[in-house]
């Protein structure tokens, strides 16, 4: 990387602080700034990041670039600075796409949703295999004691978003398409606008390069349709690499053969619960065995994920009865964890479920209503807005009134108050949504009688 010195508006992002330590690793200057500090910003001081809590026009010290995420404005002072000063600036998935090419093998995973997880399988797959991988998951995986790795400039592993078209800024040499559906509608049109720009991702490998898909999912296999590259199906049947004989144990942790032309290669225990991971490991074993990974390594490095925080997370037990916490905020991903849970040895199921953004709860309303009934009780918090504004034209009090057997509480207070009076020994209660509803469960764990 010819840089000495990057500058980050927003360094303490997961995704921006993750690039600022590669560029750290690499004995290359940081600095950035951001609206507050944080454990991570605290982490970049520490290994020699400059950091400024506050943006000002005097942050910007002439470095070579300018590194910012699409939620910085075009008023920021820093940005203005860097732009009157002559100073490069590029979007943050620009700069994902740059540091890519510094690597012999790019892996990026993609998908609607399961993209931490498959990364995370994918992540193992490779430490078991001992190549010293760069790892950027979305969430925090123990093996790497977080969610950055920096290794050698052999492999790297990392999620690639379709919000904004952000994947198409990168130069992947695998690819990993796990399922397209509706989402993020306040940027894409419709389910085929979401469709082309995975089938944009998928033109993007090299020809010597492969994009596995998910034969399971039909919009997946017609996001396949621009890809020059080799192209692998992974599936239950008539795929390149087939899951068979699929039993559960108690915890709904699935056991299975993989069938490739006919042929039993593998039987895999997975450690973590749900019939979509089967599809999830499925997808890393193929990409492993594509870049010509020891399939024993593949093998233990998939068998030894647990899960990652908000994923189907046991978070402890309150009152005899399972507390879990889930990342889960797409009609889909609900249905996998409900569907899991029920699965599961239990009294009840309760879902405390928090809806991620106004736009995505408009939208998919519906959707939301059906699957939500597949918990036996479900308590609807208000709509986390994370990037957007209240419209007025949903709310969870709505959702909540068309769906049958859903309560809404306007506060977490409320909502831990009526889970202690009414949770019985033996059920699970799950808070489920991607913003701040896990507080709810780590709440409930320390006031539990």
């Amino acid at each position: 990387m010819n840089y000495n010195h990057v500058h980050f508006i927003g360094i303490g992002g997961i995704s921006m602080s993750g690039l600022a330590q590669i560029l750290l690793h690499n004995n290359i200057k940081v600095s950035g700034s951001d609206v507050s500090s944080s454990n991570l910003t605290e982490y970049l001081e520490e290994n020699g990041a400059k950091v400024t809590i506050g943006q000002t026009e005097k942050n910007i010290e002439n470095p070579d670039l300018v590194v910012y995420t699409a939620a910085i404005s075009e008023d920021n002072p820093e940005l203005i600075e860097a732009k009157r000063k002559g100073i490069r600036t590029i979007e943050r998935s620009v700069f994902v796409g740059e540091i890519m090419k510094e690597y012999k093998v790019s892996v990026a995973v993609s998908g609607t949703h399961g993209k931490t997880t498959t990364t995370s399988m994918l992540s193992h797959v490779f430490l078991s295999a001992d190549t010293d991988p760069t790892i950027m998951v979305g969430g925090e995986l123990n093996a790497i004691g977080g969610n950055l790795r920096c290794g050698k400039n052999d492999y790297m592993i990392l999620e690639a978003c379709e919000y904004h078209r952000s994947f198409l800024e990168f130069f992947p040499t695998v690819g990993i398409i796990l399922n397209v559906e509706a989402d993020h509608l306040d940027y894409f049109k419709d389910i085929d606008d979401i469709i082309e720009a995975f089938a944009d991702f998928g033109a993007l490998l090299p020809k010597d390069g492969a994009l596995i898909v998910n034969s399971e999912n039909e919009n997946t296999i017609k996001a396949a349709k621009k890809a020059t590259c080799k192209v692998i199906t992974v599936g239950y049947k008539d795929s390149d690499y087939n899951a068979e004989n699929i039993s559960f144990d108690e915890n709904d942790k699935a056991t299975f053969d993989i069938v490739s032309n006919g042929e039993k290669i593998a039987t895999l225990k997975l450690n973590v619960s749900g019939k979509h991971n089967v599809l999830n490991s499925l997808a890393a074993f193929a990409a492993g065995d594509f870049l010509g990974l020891d399939r024993k390594c593949i093998i233990s490095g998939i068998e030894a994920y647990h899960g990652v925080k908000r994923r189907f997370e046991l978070k402890g037990m309150v009152n005899g009865f399972k507390v879990i916490d889930d990342y889960a905020h797409h009609p889909t991903e609900i249905r996998a964890t409900l569907t899991t849970a029920n699965d599961m040895e239990h009294n009840k199921v309760w879902c405390i479920f928090q809806p991620h953004t106004y736009t995505r709860t408009k939208t998919l309303f519906d959707d939301f209503k059906e699957v939500l009934t597949l918990a036996d009780h479900t308590i609807i918090a208000d709509i986390y807005a994370a990037r957007e504004k209240d419209t007025g034209l949903v709310s969870s009090k709505e959702l909540a009134q068309a769906t049958e057997g859903a309560i809404y509480l306007e506060s977490f207070d409320k909502i831990k108050e009526y889970i202690l009076e009414n949770a019985a020994e033996g059920d699970i209660v799950i808070t489920m949504g991607a913003g701040n509803i896990y507080k709810v469960g780590e709440e409930l764990i320390g006031q539990g009688r």
